[in-house]
């Protein structure tokens, strides 16, 4: 990780103001790594009447059968109190459920103790989200998903759709063109430059000199595009590409079922065959550093493979899965390995960024960057499409 050292640098909530909490589910059902299962559970929900709709819900002390609220911005889904529901369920959409781990939620607002309304409405396919994890080595992810990581803040990377409006200081930007020579760095690069020098403590260093500034983006570049996939899918050199050397248990195909799902799977890894074994499963070669890779003291792999074999308690909407491993799930461990060997030597080289020539908060108060102003902290008016409020009537913004 960078060094930390008492050099006046200045804070990430600074430089990228606009901040929430992270979405809080308040249950675990409306959350799964198929959407076909979410589905499934919807149904079973629906289906069921009375006091056993109820248990099944798994009501909170913000949600219940009877809540009212409206309908989460530019999704599908009824308003209708859930006591009396009969729609189908809202589409699936994908989050960032854990480190690494991206699965599926039912985005009906019904479902969710604390949705961030803001943070929906400015998900799209333009947007990336930073969360914090706590974690020294890798203080900060990038995701093209919603997270509803239970960690530190969320920073959209764009105020409002379709890329608009960077979360960043007013007059960041200026500056830096100023202090580098050229024109001013895009929203994108100072985010890549940000996932490549911030430290533990949340301060992000930054430099007047052009050449160091080139490398620690061109760094975070690499971070970004490993983070977020959204390009050609990552390899490994020949050789170390990690292949199925034993089928993992399941069908291609199955079908949710209630009560069933996969028995308990606790993954071994063979250090000396460089194996992961799951199992009957057996996949290699698999670096040990993708095997050790850890955010917040949690190894990625095990928790992975955890939210999809650990057993559910019988008779929850949550105990409703597939009854056998998907080959959708074979593929996306084997890409998960892949981005943890590659972003490990990423962090490699990350510890060793020293960045010199600063920009100390100091300065950035000196040329009016900070403190941004209040506007920059909050929201920005979203009012280009209706929101329905409960039992259908429009939300006023």
């Amino acid at each position: 990780m960078p060094s930390v050292t008492h050099d006046d640098a200045p804070p990430l909530a600074d430089l990228m103001p606009w901040s929430v909490a992270p979405p809080r589910v308040g249950r675990t059902w409306p959350t799964a790594p198929d959407p076909a299962s979410l589905r499934a559970r919807w149904d079973a929900l629906l289906t069921a009447e009375g006091a056993d709709r109820e248990a099944l819900f798994e009501p909170s002390r913000a949600r219940t059968l009877t809540s009212a609220v409206g309908r989460l911005p530019g999704r599908s889904g009824g308003t209708e109190r859930l006591a009396r529901a009969a729609g189908p369920c809202a589409e699936p959409v994908r989050v960032l459920a854990a480190p690494f781990d991206e699965q599926w939620l039912i985005p009906d607002h019904r479902l969710i103790d604390a949705a961030r309304p803001e943070l929906w409405r400015v998900a799209d396919a333009q947007q990336v989200f930073t969360a914090e994890t706590g974690d020294p080595g890798l203080p900060l992810l990038a995701t093209p998903f919603l997270p509803v990581l239970r960690t530190g803040r969320v920073r959209p990377l764009h105020r409002r759709p379709g890329g608009r409006e960077p979360n960043l200081a007013p007059g960041l930007t200026d500056l830096l063109a100023a202090r580098l020579g050229g024109p001013p760095p895009p929203a994108a690069d100072v985010l890549a430059w940000i996932l490549a020098v911030v430290r533990p403590d949340l301060t992000v260093p930054l430099t007047e000199d052009a050449g160091l500034w080139a490398a620690g983006v061109d760094l975070g570049r690499r971070m970004l595009r490993l983070m977020l996939r959204d390009g050609e899918r990552p390899k490994l050199p020949g050789g170390r590409r990690p292949y199925v050397r034993a089928p993992l248990p399941g069908l291609p195909s199955p079908r949710p079922r209630p009560g069933g799902g996969i028995a308990p799977l606790t993954p071994h890894y063979d250090r000396d065959e460089e194996t992961l074994h799951l199992g009957e499963g057996r996949i290699s070669p698999v670096p040990p550093e993708a095997w050790d890779h850890e955010v917040a003291g949690v190894r990625v792999l095990e928790v992975w493979c955890a939210a999809r074999t650990a057993p559910a308690e019988p008779g929850t909407l949550a105990a409703i899965r597939p009854a056998a491993w998907p080959q959708t799930w074979t593929s996306q461990l084997l890409e998960l390995i892949t981005v943890l060997a590659l972003l490990a030597e990423v962090r490699a080289q990350r510890a060793e960024l020293r960045v010199t020539s600063q920009i100390t908060a100091a300065g950035l108060r000196e040329a009016g960057v900070l403190p941004a102003p209040e506007p920059a902290r909050r929201p920005a008016s979203v009012l280009d499409h209706r929101e329905e409020g409960p039992e259908g009537q429009l939300a006023l913004l």
